[in-house]
């Protein structure tokens, strides 16, 4: 049995074995020693708290990640890259050519930071529809993950059961048991119940049972394509459900799951970046809004876009998608870059000295403005209004990063307690190993003094 022990030492799940001894009574009288099987060390109550916080664990493991990467893309600088970056390149750029109205190239540079916001909202919106859809994704994989698991652990039950569970090869069947349930524990927090004859079910600490004798299904159904107008709310995406019951986080039934990797997934797909979104919208309209004022460009139709359009002119959800460049003032699309300074509505250019409509421009989105929708509140100017953006995008990286290196301590702690109470420890069962070394020598000696001396009596 040591040997056993020191050869899975870094087995993952292998719990210490021993040897059941106890004492052989023959005829009312002690006769040494019988084996009655093998054993395992485990301590249930500390395993059980570790798979809770292995729930908690790859929750905030993906959380943090993924907010690690929204961050980097928004920025939080002026010298760094992002959509901040981009509003102070553009802000300084329009500064610049108030005071050259006259300078063709540094009006083209209004122009390439004008079109660099333009990207910038379009890459965030796509991130944001790559990454619930990746997070779609890998929930159906994580259903898939959670269903095989119950189905081997079904299956196991059903051996285990059928054995006598002091053989060294029910222990072995207890230990995979045990690590399948690891499995499922990195997606939703579960509890084993245990059963007659050894076997166990499974059930989330909400009371939901995924295994009761047989292996219930979980069922979600991904989706095909990700919009602004696609939510849970509105059926176009699915939940997470067992027999009925939704298992979806944030959903108002008593199954919800509270943790695990679905608890992130399903976190992200349908709280986190459809709010994100919405707050790209904001940042986005803002922007168009403000530059749009007619009083900025006389020369203009009332109520027509400025220098920032929506392409599909609706507003509806989604809006940082479409934002677009007037095509007045975009040489690529027949416009002129003069009409920065012109108006979008001139036919011909004006005095190259006049920076009326520039610093007109410049002053709209310099201006203090409050707002307080989805998420943003305040008074800002534009540029400040996209720092507060990405503050709360930084925030919500500090919160979950902050959170996952709580939780990542308190695992190690609670897994080093369990190898401790569970694992092998090689240099104890190399002492154990000498020990009966030991005892087996003394016991030899013993033997063979005995028969020294019977061989002498029958000698005499």
């Amino acid at each position: 049995m040591v040997a056993t022990n020191v050869a899975n030492a870094s087995t993952p799940g292998y719990v210490r074995r021993s040897v059941l001894l106890s004492e052989n009574v023959v005829a009312g009288s002690t006769s040494g020693v019988r084996t009655d099987g093998i054993g395992r060390s485990q301590n249930e109550a500390i395993t059980a708290e570790r798979r809770g916080l292995t729930s908690d664990l790859a929750q905030a493991d993906v959380l943090s990640s993924t907010w690690r990467t929204i961050s980097s893309y928004v920025g939080d600088s002026a010298d760094g890259d992002g959509l901040f970056k981009s509003f102070a390149n553009f802000e300084s750029a329009l500064s610049n050519l108030a005071l050259t109205p006259e300078s063709g190239a540094d009006a083209s540079v209004v122009l390439n930071s004008a079109n660099a916001i333009v990207n910038e909202f379009h890459s965030l919106s796509q991130l944001a529809v790559s990454l619930r859809t990746e997070a779609d994704r890998e929930i159906a994989q994580g259903r898939d993950v959670v269903n095989s698991a119950l189905k081997t652990i079904e299956q196991l039950n059903g051996k285990i059961s059928g054995m006598d569970r002091t053989t060294g090869e029910a222990a072995a069947l207890i230990d995979e048991r045990g690590r399948v349930l690891d499995t499922i524990s990195e997606y939703l927090p579960v509890k084993a119940v245990p059963r007659n004859y050894g076997m166990i079910d499974i059930v989330t600490p909400e009371g939901v049972f995924l295994l009761a004798g047989t292996a219930r299904q979980v069922e979600f159904s991904p989706s095909s394509a990700f919009g602004p107008d696609q939510t849970i709310d509105n059926g176009a995406l699915s939940g997470l459900s067992v027999d009925g019951i939704s298992l979806t986080p944030g959903s108002s039934s008593y199954g919800a799951v509270s943790s695990g990797l679905f608890g992130a997934l399903f976190t992200l797909r349908d709280q986190d970046l459809p709010t994100f979104s919405t707050q790209l919208d904001t940042l986005a309209g803002d922007l168009i809004t403000r530059l749009s004022d007619d009083a900025i460009d006389p020369t203009k139709t009332a109520g027509d876009p400025g220098l920032f359009l929506d392409s599909a002119g609706t507003g509806a959800p989604g809006l940082a998608a479409r934002i677009s460049i007037n095509a007045a003032v975009d040489p690529a699309q027949g416009g002129a870059t003069w009409r920065l300074r012109d108006g979008l509505g001139a036919i011909a250019q004006g005095p190259t000295g006049d920076s009326t409509i520039l610093n007109a421009m410049l002053g709209s989105i310099k201006s203090v403005n409050s707002i307080s929708s989805n998420g943003i509140q305040g008074a800002f100017s534009s540029t400040e209004m996209v720092a507060q953006f990405a503050s709360l995008s930084g925030q919500k990286r500090i919160q979950n990063e902050t959170v996952l290196s709580s939780i990542s301590t308190q695992h190690t702690m609670l897994r080093d307690a369990e190898q401790a109470e569970n694992g092998v420890d090689v240099d104890a069962q190399m002492q154990e190993l000498i020990l009966i070394e030991q005892a087996y020598a003394a016991n030899a000696r013993v033997i063979e003094i005995a028969s020294q001396m019977i061989n002498r009596l029958m000698e005499i």
